[in-house]
């Protein structure tokens, strides 16, 4: 799979648990005793969106590739594009992913909580895809 306008390594494939179509994600910091949150580049090839889930403490999506959809719970999906920034609050119900035209590229910064970086949950329908288009 080639990355266009990649500033990252493609990095390793998302588990197939959590994401319809092909995803890959490559971590630029991990947790340690020093700081309380993970950055990573998530690259989504076209068509290709992640489960329904939440983050205990909330988190920031950074597009900096590519055409996509992020969606909150009950709310209608917005367009993503180059130079985005979502802030997603802390325990909120949503799902991001790729325009079916497009791949997507985004730079993930997630807080950990004591229930973990992310709660995932039901994927997302093919009917709650194709309504965003």
């Amino acid at each position: 799979m080639e990355k266009p306008n990649a500033l990252f390594p493609i990095g390793d494939k998302t588990s197939p648990d959590y994401f319809t179509g092909s995803a890959w994600l490559h971590m630029l910091l991990l947790p340690d005793e020093n700081i309380n949150f993970a950055i990573g580049d998530v690259f989504f090839e076209p068509g290709c969106r992640n489960n329904w889930h939440t983050h205990g403490k909330g988190q920031i999506l950074i597009i900096t590739d590519g055409k996509g959809y992020y969606q909150e719970k009950g709310k209608p999906a917005q367009l993503i594009t180059k130079g985005t920034v979502v802030k997603i609050g802390p325990d909120i119900e949503h799902w991001h992913g790729a325009a079916k035209d497009s791949s997507l590229t985004h730079i993930t910064i997630t807080l950990n909580s004591e229930k973990g970086a992310v709660t995932w949950l039901s994927p997302v329908t093919d009917e709650e895809y194709e309504s965003v288009h």
